[in-house]
Parts: C-alpha cells; structure tokens; sequence
C-alpha cells in the first residue's frame, strides 16, 4: 500500500524547509529525488530509474514523473532520446558561471532577508545559528555539514520574501553543492566553511542589510577559491 503524502520519505531531505507544512505527493517526490542529486547520492551519469524511485519514494510513478520533469528543467537530470534519463555530470567549467549568478544574488538575498525576516523566520535562522555553533565540536561527517550548509541557504532565500529570487538561488546553490560534494575528499575544513554562515545569520537577525550582503558575498567568493584549490 502506497505512503500518504505526510508519510513520505522524510528521512531523504537535508531538513524542512521553512513556511512549509502540508506538500503535494509530486513536491515531496521532487525535494527527494532533488537532495540525492544534489548531495551526489545519486551519482553524476547514473540512470534515473522510475520505479526505482517510486519503490524508494513510496508513492506511484506519475508523482516522480512530475518531479522529473522539474528536475531535467533545473539541470539536475538530462533525457537522451532513445538512451533514457541519467542524472547530469558535474562540470567544473560551470564553477564560473554559476559562482556569477551567486555572487549577485546571494548578497541581495540576504540584505532583503536582513529587512524582510518575520518573527518565524529568525526563530528558524537562530536554531540553525545553534547547530552551526556545534558543527566543530561535533565532528560532524562531511554529508552531514552539507546538508546543514543547504539548510541554511534555503532558510535566508525564505527569508528574503522573494518567491523568483528563492527559486533562482535555490537551484544555483544546488548546482554549487554539487561541484562542492565532488571536492569533499580534498577540501580540510568542511566546518569552517559552514560556520561562516554564524556571522551572517547573526547579521539578518539583527535587521543589518549591508552586513549580511558583505558576508554573503564574501562567502561566495571563499567558496569559489577553495574549490579552485582543491582541483
């Protein structure tokens, strides 16, 4: 017997994401089969297997479907006529391109987040600036420290109250943490990176819009050099 919508597989997402409550069957479906690309737990060229995912998801292949057809529009997956769907190979060359889109969107992101945050929204940033502040001391395995790493970045797109800027960033970062999970194994301070985000979560809190920008910006940029570095 099929899962309901509210028994979906909640164990495959990096986390809830905020002013979310009930989601469609396709939704849920998307934001899972989406995570094991991004997180690379489905690996680059690996064929996208309908029932598999259905039998995985709990859920009817018309559900997956959906989500695949979002997918292949965020480049996530990629159909060949007459050879199927796989998921899409991490190009490096993209780093460039997609750190530009970054570098714009993100400091914008987070000043509009600064000035725009409700009451719920730093509720939710202050927990995650909690479980940033724990990520050395824990030794958190690397899968782990991503996953908060997308958390958070989704938690300040929400935040920011702009539904197109969210969408557009959300499916740059995707693209980004791709490129990073394929670097995981030669990158030393995986914490570190992640534990930027404390002070800029500390800036949107606080209402400082120029602050957060900087520090956003700057994250980006960082994130950039230490890839380059590690290939």
């Amino acid at each position: 017997m099929r899962q309901s919508a509210t028994e979906l597989a909640s164990g495959e997402s990096p986390g809830p994401e905020p002013g979310v409550e009930e989601l469609s069957l396709a939704e849920r479906a998307y934001r899972a089969i989406r995570d094991r690309l991004v997180m690379l737990e489905i690996r680059p060229g690996a064929p996208i297997h309908e029932e598999q995912l259905a039998q995985s998801l709990g859920v009817g292949r018309t559900p997956v479907r959906e989500a695949l057809k979002r997918l292949q529009y965020e480049r996530l997956i990629t159909a060949y006529p007459r050879r199927g769907t796989f998921a899409t190979e991490v190009n490096i060359t993209d780093l460039a391109h997609v750190s530009e889109v970054r570098q714009e969107l993100e400091p914008l992101a987070a000043a509009l987040a600064a000035r725009r945050a409700t009451a719920a929204d730093r509720a939710a940033l202050t927990a995650l600036r909690q479980e940033l502040a724990g990520a050395h001391t824990a030794r958190r395995h690397p899968g782990a420290l991503m996953h908060l790493d997308l958390r958070v970045h989704r938690a300040v797109y929400a935040a920011a109250h702009n539904p197109y800027l969210e969408d557009t960033l959300v499916r740059h970062d995707n693209l980004a943490t791709r490129i990073w999970c394929l670097f995981l194994d030669r990158l030393p301070d995986m914490a570190g990176h992640v534990e930027e985000h404390g002070p800029l979560i500390e800036a949107i809190t606080a209402g400082e819009p120029e602050r957060a920008a900087r520090l956003a910006h700057g994250h980006v940029e960082g994130f950039e050099r230490a890839i380059r570095a590690a290939i």
